[in-house]
């Protein structure tokens, strides 16, 4: 009885060391394209160096209508950068690597024109999870959905 009680404790050891593999491999990683949480934007994100990068891809609306010309970065203190195209601009700086499928960096949010310190995660298959915080403790976040294309 003692030498198989060891043999399925050796089993159930394996399995528990196993798990934890399994479930990052399931999750995937960070590439791909991501629709916004609001659904308005897609964001390509791919590894740079050893962090990632994100960029928009994809507007629900990409003329503006008071224009009829496209997006513009206009929420952007800087009147040098006010003008550049929304799609192709980068949201994501020094996204550097904090565990596994995890990043964290500075966010800029095109809606107010400011850089947020940003936690990013990839919490299922097709979830991130994006987080920016205004100082220690005022933080929000939203969860994108991966996108077939």
């Amino acid at each position: 009885m003692s030498c198989r009680f060891e043999f399925v404790v050796a089993i159930v050891a394996a399995l528990f060391m196993a798990a934890p593999a399994t479930a990052q491999s399931a999750v995937g990683g960070p590439d791909g394209i991501w629709l916004t949480q609001a659904g308005d934007a897609k964001v390509r994100v791919s590894k740079c160096g050893a962090g990632i990068c994100g960029v928009v891809v994809w507007l629900r609306e990409p003329i503006d209508p008071a224009t009829g010309k496209p997006q513009v970065d206009d929420k952007n203190p800087n009147p040098a950068l006010a003008k550049r195209p929304i799609i192709g601009l980068s949201l994501f700086s020094g996204m550097h690597p904090t565990g596994p499928n995890q990043w964290a960096g500075q966010i800029y949010n095109a809606d107010d024109g400011k850089i947020y310190a940003s936690k990013i995660s990839v919490t299922g298959p097709a979830t991130l999870k994006v987080e920016g915080c205004v100082g220690a403790g005022l933080c929000g976040g939203e969860d994108w959905s991966r996108s077939s294309h």
